[in-house]
């Protein structure tokens, strides 16, 4: 693959879910991913990605999904990953596993995205009409889960002419082979699969 280049100028990394239900001991749903995360090392490698687009002036967006206590906004019979969510009560609004982890905290000058309920962050949100706005042309993905969240971001970006980036080891999912998986075969059909460094390179 050729050498990576980047304009900050249009350019946002787009965090999805680092919330303390994902990210955080004691997170409802921090055991289903924390092999990965150890594995890739995804939370020091996010925040030095996310230091380095600041410093070069990009756009730096957050992408939590948080619901009302009870649910109200979705189906009343979820099933597949939104059933795991209810079930678990994650994702509460105002809620600590709903807060986005400390480490990653939005600063002054970030956006944080409202409105996500769903998994594709483009599906519920204003994240389309910020990116648009703002002139920004490309996209730099990571979060969660691997295979679900940041997977159906990716695709309806890539479906809205945006280029996506995704950084495939700021990414994790509930297990090392969906993962894997994920990133062998889906993501470059839909976007530029590469590293934490290879990002933080282009934007030296």
């Amino acid at each position: 693959m050729s050498e990576l280049t980047l304009d900050p100028k249009t350019t946002a990394v787009v965090l999805i879910e680092y919330q303390n239900d994902f990210t955080s001991e004691g997170g409802v749903l921090h055991g289903a991913v924390s092999e990965v995360m150890d594995k890739t090392g995804m939370l020091d490698r996010t925040i030095a990605v996310v230091s380095a687009a600041r410093a070069a002036g990009a756009t730096i967006m957050h992408a939590p999904i948080t619901f009302a206590q009870g649910y109200h906004e979705i189906s009343a019979h979820p099933y597949g990953i939104l059933k795991g969510v209810v079930d678990g009560n994650a994702f509460v609004k105002d809620s600590w596993g709903a807060a986005i982890t400390d480490q990653l905290a939005p600063q002054p000058g970030d956006i944080v995205v409202e409105g996500k309920r769903g998994l594709d962050t483009f599906a519920s949100t204003n994240l389309d009409f910020i990116l648009r706005s703002k002139g920004i042309t490309t996209i730099v993905l990571g979060g969660f889960l691997t295979n679900c969240c940041v997977e159906s971001t990716m695709r309806t970006g890539y479906e809205n002419g945006y280029r996506v980036i995704t950084l495939t080891d700021c990414v994790a999912a509930t297990s090392v082979a969906e993962h894997d998986n994920a990133i062998t075969f889906d993501y470059p059909m839909f976007s530029l699969p590469v590293s934490s460094d290879q990002v933080i390179a282009a934007l030296a």
